[in-house]
């Protein structure tokens, strides 16, 4: 049925219906929930004295006439949702967001995407995923001028090779989204609308579905222009749609804010549209308990995100178990679970106990959770009976023996501490397909109690890359500055958008114990000696003629050079498009290293704790003037701005090109610390990387590969190690 989906009211008084506070559901993601008295919900204290079960009935009542109502004056029709292209969405339970520089995903030794890699990681510790969003923007984006569409474009192997890691997404039955960021106004301007670019981008790559970052709704032009495309796509706003009409083109959302309350609401989206997907997500969650409560008893699914620009969330034993055995049991389900007919607060018997109902043509599912602090036993559930009515604890696996009495059924089950319970109720002569084999599994996969399990969450250590002393010198090379051996307070702070001061944010140094934002530690450096000024084009270029230099990976290499050289005059500005490898390849032809960055910090601020090289404060002629422009400027020569200059005579430190120096290491990302900032500052938006243009402030660059992380911002200087 394409219109006002859900199952027809019963017929309501026709007094007007204000139990509930309707006037209050057009707003917000959630529904008011039942209690004894008008107005309860809206009350700070007293939950505890809150019958959910005794106002189900009213509630149901009151809820569908507004849903009645509030539908008409959508002009509501659920076409879209029928549509057997797009009906993917409904089953797509558990979503995950992907960073592309995830090291389970790309191998950049041996340059390709490990795709099973990634996916039997997640199968092994919570079941696997339906979707995945592949997330290759945020938070690099903004270091040079590549818009959004350029770093798809950029990614290894571009397009084609990223349409091959979708196919190999696709041949184990995982669905593909890709962004959609509208706050990329201050990057060089894409040669079409978003909606065109982005569903271009889709349809090249096979893509199934775009994720509005930001969009509270993704607008109707992103899905006209995928039907005028021949490419139909799901569409997923990052928030509840502001707009409850969306929900005719948003066949999906992201949930957020989840309720700790005792009592548990009711998704307004859900209601309004049982076919509506929406995967919860609480990035920063450590205890997804609460998370896991609230999509259980809606019937909805989750973004299971660990990898947060960086830094590692992983789920832990006990929520990974959880999930698993929620996708399992969605997964033996899926049409009931968009069942047009759920209800909400069934009849659960104990306290803090509360339960969904969705029915089918011959079998009834109920999902049940604990939200008490202890084990309950005996009697849970109370049903509607049918003569015939076999029932199943659908979450451990056994046949229940029901207690008849009245037309009704009374359900004795257990239920561990903050667990979970579901009951499958199969009508006299049906018999579903692999019930038996479903049951048995269950058997195993709840054996062993979730509260058992471990809920410790602990951040996932790094390692920095080991760099190899150059030979030493006597004295400085030529081009060298000495830097003379001394005591140094090495205090800087990672200026990474998100991240609060988590432990796990930023990098972790050798003498530290866990990654962390904020940084001091007291060193002693030995005498070495520091490039005056950043390697340049005329230098960079004697190297490549010399060595014969070529990058494995060359995509992006020297781009801003023509026919093997820089453009004329530019030989003394820095060079650039240079990765990571690019820096370190060039260092040792030499007969140098790249520097640590507390080398480098300690050349461009001595000891007196200084905020720029020059001083401590503000000096805007010892640097070039910031680019606010959607497109790049070539960089200024590397001795263009001499007041620039350290105590010890080392120049251009400060706001022309960006500075390659540590790299750091876990299990699932890598990534560069970057100093000195840039002269590049593009507008509109605070999600562009931002400027570390003071010596106590260092930018933290996600690696992938070469063909990616080299940018038009981006060089190097040398240092080399004193006798």
């Amino acid at each position: 049925m394409s219109q006002t989906p859900p199952a027809k009211p019963a017929r309501a008084p026709a007094a007007q219906l204000t139990e509930f506070q309707l006037s209050h559901a057009r707003n917000g993601p959630h529904l008011p929930i039942p209690g004894n008295v008008p107005g309860w919900p809206f009350q700070t204290i007293g939950h505890w004295r809150i019958n959910a079960a005794d106002r189900a009935a009213t509630w149901l009542r009151d809820f569908r006439q507004w849903r009645q109502e509030h539908l008409i004056r959508m002009g509501y029709s659920g076409a879209n949702y029928e549509r057997p292209e797009l009906r993917w969405s409904q089953r797509n339970f558990v979503h995950a967001q992907m960073m592309v520089e995830e090291r389970f995903f790309y191998d950049p030794v041996a340059r390709r995407y490990t795709v099973d890699r990634y996916l039997d990681d997640l199968v092994a510790r919570y079941g696997g995923i339906d979707s995945v969003l592949l997330w290759y923007v945020y938070p690099n984006i903004g270091l040079d001028d590549r818009n959004q569409f350029d770093l798809a474009a950029d990614l290894p192997g571009g397009l084609p090779g990223l349409k091959q890691a979708v196919d190999g997404f696709h041949r184990r039955g995982v669905r593909v989204f890709i962004p959609t960021m509208p706050w990329d106004n201050g990057t060089r301007p894409a040669d079409a609308t978003d909606w065109e670019a982005v569903t271009r981008l889709a349809k090249a790559i096979g893509a199934d579905g775009v994720n509005g970052d930001t969009y509270s709704g993704v607008p109707r032009a992103f899905f006209d222009a995928a039907d005028q495309l021949g490419h139909p796509l799901v569409l997923e706003p990052e928030a509840v749609p502001a707009s409850d009409e969306a929900l005719q083109w948003n066949l999906q959302s992201w949930g957020k804010l989840v309720p700790t309350d005792i009592v548990l609401p009711v998704s307004k989206l859900k209601w309004l549209e049982p076919r509506h997907m929406t995967n919860t997500e609480n990035r920063w969650g450590r205890d997804r308990t609460n998370d896991f409560h609230y999509i259980f008893f809606n019937g909805t699914g989750y973004n299971a995100w660990e990898n947060i620009w960086g830094i590692w969330n992983q789920l832990t034993p006990r929520d990974a178990a959880a999930l698993r055995r929620i996708a399992h049991l969605y997964r033996q389900f899926p049409d009931l679970l968009v069942s047009l007919d759920w209800e909400p607060y069934a009849r659960a018997l104990q306290a803090g106990v509360f339960s969904s109902m969705f029915p089918g043509p011959d079998l009834t599912l109920w999902t049940i959770v604990n939200r008490n602090e202890y084990d309950l036993v005996g009697d849970q559930l109370l049903v509607a009976h049918r003569t015939g009515r076999r029932y199943y604890d659908g979450w451990s696996g056994a046949e229940i023996s029901p207690r008849l009495g009245g037309g009704k059924a009374t359900l004795s089950f257990s239920l561990e501490t903050r667990g979970f319970g579901a009951v499958l109720a199969v009508e006299r002569g049906a018999k579903p397909a692999g019930l038996e084999t479903f049951l048995k599994q269950r058997r195993a996969l709840t054996r062993q109690p979730l509260q058992s399990l471990s809920a410790e969450w602990r951040a996932l250590p790094q390692k920095i890359v080991p760099i190899a002393p150059s030979k030493r010198a006597a004295q400085a090379p030529a081009g060298m500055v000495t830097i003379p051996a001394g005591e140094f307070e090495f205090r800087v702070i990672g200026i990474e958008i998100e991240g609060f001061t988590w432990k796990g944010q930023d990098v972790q140094y050798p003498w530290e114990n866990s990654p962390r934002r904020a940084h001091l530690h007291r060193m002693v450096l030995p005498k070495f000696f520091i490039d005056r000024y950043p390697v340049t084009n005329a230098d960079f270029k004697k190297f490549v003629d010399v060595s014969g230099y070529r990058p494995a990976d060359a995509h992006n290499f020297l781009r801003d050079w023509k026919e093997g050289a820089a453009p004329r005059g530019w030989e003394k500005k820095p060079v650039t498009w240079v990765a990571l490898e690019d820096a370190r390849a060039y260092a040792k032809w030499a007969g140098k290293r790249l520097p640590h960055e507390w080398e480098w910090q300690y050349a461009a601020q001595g000891t007196d704790g200084r905020l720029y090289p020059w001083g401590h404060e503000w000096k805007k002629s010892a640097m070039p003037k910031p680019n606010v422009g959607r497109t790049l400027l070539p960089p200024a020569d590397v001795d263009a701005h001499p007041a620039g200059a350290s105590p010890f005579g080392v120049r251009d430190l400060v706001g022309n090109v960006w500075q390659w120096t540590d790299e750091f290491r876990d299990d699932h990302t890598r990534a560069a610390i970057l100093r000195g900032g840039s002269a590049y500052r593009p507008q509109t938006s605070h999600w562009y990387f931002p400027q570390a243009w003071q010596l106590d402030q260092h930018g933290k660059y996600l690696l992938m590969a070469p063909c990616k992380d080299r940018s038009g911002m981006l060089g190097f200087r040398c240092v080399a190690d004193a006798v």
